[in-house]
């Protein structure tokens, strides 16, 4: 069997490292980037080097930052009291495309999953009860995947938040179970979002 040149073979095991790409797709996008133009590589390769320096987590609520700025903590129209709590950064930019939540947010970074070393200590509650208390949330909405993972960490939360004076929703109708929220369509986010229910 043929084997690529080392430098290719490289480059083929890190686009492998991406979901969805398996060892065609990672050898096709590796022939196709040998076709580009050396400055366009370049660029690439710069864009790359410093991504995580440029796109930093906000420290307050863990959203991706643009320009050295959030938007979301920065911007005086959205409301303090409502806080919805996602596992993702990502998860942001799928909520706001249905255009039903103009409240705050906070980035768990994770879900728990004990099997894979996920616990409580990963989810930093000290840090979103510190929030809740600071900007005198009235309303948490748990917008967390429909997984056992997803399940099982808003009980937790729910638990954790037993003696706060906040309600506890979570997404409700209109999400498939076992489903991530960046495979969620607009429309059936937007009717999740409307109709959730509090947490039991």
């Amino acid at each position: 069997m043929m084997k690529y040149p080392k430098d290719l073979a490289s480059l083929i095991a890190y686009l492998k490292k991406l979901p969805g790409v398996g060892q065609k797709t990672a050898e096709r996008f590796a022939f196709t980037l040998l076709d580009w133009e050396e400055q366009s590589l370049i660029q690439m390769a710069t864009s790359l080097e410093s991504l995580k320096a440029r796109i930093p987590n906000c420290s307050e609520c863990g959203c991706l930052m643009d320009e050295m700025t959030c938007k979301f903590c920065s911007s005086e129209s959205r409301d303090i009291s409502c806080m919805c709590v996602i596992a993702s950064p990502r998860d942001v930019y799928a909520i706001e495309q249905t255009g039903n939540f103009n409240g705050i947010y906070h980035v768990l970074g994770t879900l728990l999953s004990p099997l894979d070393g996920k616990t409580s200590d990963n989810l930093e509650v000290p840090k979103l009860k510190e929030r809740i208390e600071k900007l005198q949330v009235r309303e948490m909405v748990l917008a967390l995947d429909s997984t056992i993972e997803g399940d099982a960490t808003s009980l937790f939360l729910k638990e954790e938040l037993k003696n706060f004076d906040v309600a506890v929703s979570r997404l409700a109708f209109g999400l498939p179970v076992g489903s991530a929220l960046d495979f969620v369509d607009e429309g059936t986010l937007a009717q999740a979002f409307a109709g959730r229910q509090v947490v039991q």
